[in-house]
C-alpha cells in the first residue's frame, strides 16, 4: 500500500470516526436500503452501508449504466493524455467485495411513502430507506437551437460517448481553426472543470495545430474558481486562449457551429457548450422539493429530503450549502455522511450531532502539471447548514508537476474508495 493511500484512507477512517457508527442486530429480515444513481454519491452510499453495517443491511444500487465513466480526469482525454479506458470502471468489484446488488436499469419515479422505485425493467423496488443520487440534468432546451443537437455540439459534462465526440472533433479541426467553449452560471457541476478545459485542449493545440484559437465565453462575471490560478495559466498560452466573462449564450446553430451572445455571434469549428444544469430528472419526476425550482433541498444534517421521511439525497443534485462545490469528492463525502445516519437511525439512535465533509479538486494546466483547492466543511447547528471550517482547506500556490502526479494519484484512490 502507498504512503498516499495510506493517507487518503487514513484520512476517511479520521471522518467516519467521529461518526458514532452503531452495530445493527441481525434479524430474519434484514434492512433494506435502496440507492439510486452509481456515481461518486450512490457508488460510495451503496459501499458504505455495507462495510459499516458489516453485512446486517441489505443494498441494492440502480444504475442505468453498465459502467462506471469518470468525470474527473475526462478532461485529460478530450486533450489526448489519456484514454477513455483509463476513466472507465466496472462494479463488479460492489459485488464481490461487499455483496451490493447492483441492478442495471433506468429509475423511472419514486413513491416516497412506500419508500420505492419504479424501474424500467425491474418493477418497484422497495426499501426501508432510499437513497437518490440522481447527479445533474442538463437544460439544453434553454439555448435555442441546442436540444437535440449534442453530438454536433457536445458539452462532454456527463464524461462517457460526448467525451469521445468532443476528442474526435478536436483532433479533426484544421490548424488555424477555432475551438470555442461555454460556462453557464454557477451553480453548475465542478466549477473549475471547464478552465481546466481550456488549459489542457490550449496545451494540445499549441503542440499540434499551433495556429488555432481558444474562445472561452463565460456566463459569470470571472473566473469562478482558482481563479488567479488559472489566470496565470491562461497566460502561459499567450493570445492562443481569450478569455471574455459576461458572455451568456442565447442561442446556437448547430449548421455551421455559431452561437449567438447578446452583443455577438462567434462562429467555430468545434464549439463546445457546457449548458445550464439543474438536479437529475429523477428528482423532477419524485417531487422533490426544490430550491429556485432546480436543486433539491436537504436537511444536512443526515441530507434528509424536505418532506419526505426515509428518503436522502446526495451529491450533485442537492442545492449546495456556502463555499461547497458539486464535486466527485464531494458527492463521496455525502455518501459517508448518509450512510452513517442510516445506519444510526436503523439502530434508533440520532444521527451524528457534528458531521465533517472535504473536497480536494485537482485541475491539470498541461499534460504533466496540476493545482489544487480544498475544504473542509463541518455542521453549524445554529445555521443547520454545512459551513467552511475557517482556517481550514488549502489552495495551491502554483501548478506543478509534482502535483499533476499527485493529482493521478488522488484519482485512483477515490475510484477505489468509491468503487473497490
Amino acid at each position: 500500500m502507498s504512503l498516499y493511500r495510506r493517507d487518503f484512507l487514513r484520512a476517511t477512517a479520521a471522518a467516519a470516526a467521529a461518526l458514532t457508527l452503531p452495530r445493527i442486530a441481525r434479524a430474519r429480515a434484514r434492512p433494506h436500503v435502496v440507492v439510486v444513481g452509481g456515481g461518486f454519491g450512490g457508488a460510495t452510499a451503496a459501499k458504505y452501508l455495507r462495510m459499516w453495517s458489516e453485512g446486517a443491511v441489505e443494498v441494492s444500487l440502480i444504475e442505468r449504466e453498465a459502467a462506471f465513466v469518470s468525470c474527473p480526469m475526462s478532461n485529460l482525454v478530450i486533450g489526448g493524455l489519456k484514454g477513455m479506458a483509463d476513466i472507465t470502471l466496472d462494479y463488479e468489484r460492489l459485488r464481490a467485495n461487499w455483496g451490493v446488488r447492483v441492478i442495471t436499469d433506468e429509475a423511472l419515479g419514486v413513491d416516497p411513502v412506500r419508500r420505492s422505485v419504479r424501474t424500467a425493467r425491474h418493477g418497484e423496488i422497495a426499501g426501508d430507506r432510499l437513497v437518490l443520487a440522481p447527479g445533474v440534468a442538463f437544460e439544453s432546451a434553454r439555448i435555442e437551437g441546442l436540444a437535440g443537437n449534442e453530438e454536433r455540439i457536445p458539452h462532454a459534462w456527463k464524461a462517457g460517448p460526448q467525451t469521445a465526440i468532443l476528442r474526435a472533433q478536436l483532433e479533426a479541426m484544421p490548424d488555424g481553426g477555432v475551438f470555442a467553449m461555454t460556462i453557464p452560471r454557477a451553480p453548475y457541476r465542478c466549477p473549475p472543470g471547464p478552465y481546466e478545459r481550456a488549459c489542457v485542449v490550449a496545451h494540445y493545440l499549441r503542440t499540434t495545430k499551433p495556429r488555432s484559437k481558444l474562445l472561452v465565453l463565460d456566463a459569470n462575471e470571472g473566473i469562478i474558481a482558482k481563479k488567479a490560478l488559472f489566470e496565470r495559466a491562461f497566460a502561459r498560452y499567450g493570445t492562443m486562449i481569450e478569455y471574455r466573462p459576461n458572455s451568456t449564450l442565447l442561442a446556437v446553430d448547430a449548421a455551421t457551429r455559431e452561437a449567438e451572445f447578446e452583443f455577438e455571434r462567434v462562429r467555430a469549428d468545434v464549439l463546445n457548450v457546457i449548458p445550464p444544469m439543474r438536479a437529475g430528472e429523477l428528482a423532477t419526476r419524485s417531487g422533490l422539493a426544490l430550491v429556485n425550482g432546480a436543486w433539491a433541498e436537504v436537511d444536512w444534517l443526515a441530507f434528509g429530503a424536505r418532506g419526505m421521511p426515509g428518503v436522502h439525497v446526495i451529491g450533485d443534485a442537492v442545492f449546495p450549502a456556502p463555499g461547497m462545490p458539486k464535486s466527485g469528492h464531494m458527492a463521496n463525502q455525502h455518501a459517508k455522511v448518509v450512510a452513517a445516519a442510516i445506519l444510526n437511525e436503523l439502530a434508533g439512535l440520532p444521527p451524528n450531532p457534528t458531521p465533517v465533509v472535504m473536497n480536494t479538486c485537482y485541475s491539470f494546466v498541461d499534460d504533466r502539471s496540476a493545482m489544487h483547492v480544498a475544504s473542509v466543511h463541518q455542521y453549524d447547528a445554529a445555521k443547520a447548514q454545512l459551513l467552511p471550517v475557517p482556517g481550514a482547506g488549502g489552495l495551491s500556490e502554483e501548478a506543478s508537476v509534482a502535483e499533476g502526479r499527485t493529482a493521478l494519484k488522488w484519482a485512483y484512490h477515490i475510484w477505489a474508495d468509491t468503487l473497490e
